[in-house]
């Protein structure tokens, strides 16, 4: 939780630690009997990622190999790892499949795609790597929002930035190969991702290896969109300041969601634009 709300874990028992402290990895899944892991912790952000490779490195693959390691000892086989989109780097075509070539344009996106291959060398073991394009939403009932210190996603800027409560939203380049010049990015509702989980979690029980999977919408929708979207449902303007573009950031990445349909029965419910807008407003006014 290092980033994020303990509030928001509910009614769950919660081990403080770090996942390279070996000792204590290996006493918690002891204790608590534990036979699959779904592992979140992880840095996120592509642009600290550039600034801080070896942070980078050390955290989404150093540490999470000690989890790894522990979690194979104690007896562990299903294994379920949030991936990410950035491991296709800038892909010749449109939407993403699985068999895309992988090929990083980020430290960030080379450390899960890392961790990918580690997952993939261990013998016996079931594992899942979801590979999600842009989570975002929030809970229906508005009890939850999402909420990150520093915040980086773009729903959560644009929507305080509408209601004053952050300065203008900053576009990082408006010059990109697209329709309107701005990066064009596949929205996958955090609902339907939680669902997408569970239902991972079934299926390495019942004995099926998955691999790489695609968690996304397979629709795309650009920045500009995106803000578009965000002051309809607020009925106000979203500022913004046009700034250079990010390095590490790829035009378009859109899912081929076919494989976690058949795979894993799953529909993305909740992950239409408005839905999701919609969703992020309720939690943050």
């Amino acid at each position: 939780m290092s980033s994020g709300l303990v509030a928001a874990l509910g009614p769950v028992t919660l081990v403080r630690g770090d996942i390279g402290d070996a000792q204590l990895v290996r006493r918690t899944l002891e204790e608590h009997r534990v036979t699959s892991v779904v592992h979140f912790a992880g840095k996120i952000c592509v642009a600290e990622s550039v600034r801080r490779p070896d942070y980078y490195i050390e955290h989404n693959v150093r540490r999470a190999s000690v989890l790894l390691d522990e979690a194979l000892a104690a007896g562990v086989r299903s294994f379920v790892f949030s991936s990410s989109a950035a491991v296709y780097g800038v892909p010749s075509g449109s939407p993403i499949s699985e068999t895309a070539r992988t090929e990083p344009i980020s430290p960030y996106g080379e450390t899960k795609l890392a961790f990918e291959r580690l997952l993939a060398e261990k013998e016996g073991l079931l594992w899942a790597a979801l590979r999600y394009f842009n989570a975002a939403g929030a809970h229906p009932d508005g009890s939850l929002s999402e909420r990150h210190e520093p915040e980086t996603h773009l729903l959560p800027l644009a929507i305080d930035a509408a209601l004053g409560r952050r300065p203008a939203l900053q576009i990082y380049g408006d010059d990109y190969p697209t329709p309107d010049g701005t990066c064009i990015r596949d929205y996958v509702h955090v609902i339907d991702l939680a669902a997408a989980h569970l239902s991972a979690l079934d299926a390495l029980s019942s004995g099926t290896q998955l691999g790489a999977v695609n968690l996304g919408s397979g629709r795309g929708h650009s920045v500009r969109q995106v803000l578009g979207a965000v002051e309809a449902a607020l009925n106000r303007p979203v500022p913004t300041l046009v700034v250079a573009r990010r390095e590490g950031d790829p035009p378009t990445l859109v899912a081929d969601i076919e494989r976690a349909s058949a795979l894993l029965q799953w529909r993305c419910d909740r992950s239409d634009l408005a839905t999701i807008v919609r969703d992020a407003v309720r939690s943050r006014r």
